[in-house]
């Protein structure tokens, strides 16, 4: 997919505008998966706004953010960093078509350092 198409489609699928970000940081600061990403909350958003997506989409980051919208609560901008993450995981399934997880494969991925956010996140995502 062209990098425009993909960018635009990522920020449609948020539903929020990414330049309204100011880069403050107070959704990273609040960010309970912050020292195991890659790429922290207000990256994400900085990232979709210079149409760097497919960075986002190879990350560990994109797994790593526990859905706990945290960094929704702290943004003073109304942002919503986390909307930009779910909206590049549903660009990654929707390119990867049929090869995306099922809610059978979650056990199998189970590690005793996983935290229960990550795997309610994972249920709700692929138990369809």
């Amino acid at each position: 997919m062209e990098n425009k198409n993909l960018k635009e489609q990522v920020i449609r699928s948020a539903g929020v505008n990414p330049l309204k970000c100011m880069g403050c940081g107070k959704c990273s600061a609040t960010c309970p998966s912050y020292d195991s990403m890659e790429y922290h909350p207000h990256q994400f958003v900085s990232m979709v706004a210079n149409g760097m997506i497919e960075p986002l989409m190879e990350s560990e980051s994109l797994y790593t953010c526990l859905s706990c919208l945290a960094c929704i609560e702290r943004c003073p901008r109304g942002v919503e960093p986390a909307r930009f993450v779910e909206a590049v995981r549903l660009a990654k399934i929707r390119q990867q078509g049929a090869k995306h997880m099922n809610a059978q494969d979650i056990p199998a991925q189970w590690d005793e350092d996983l935290p229960q956010q990550a795997i309610v996140s994972a249920l709700r995502k692929y138990w369809k």
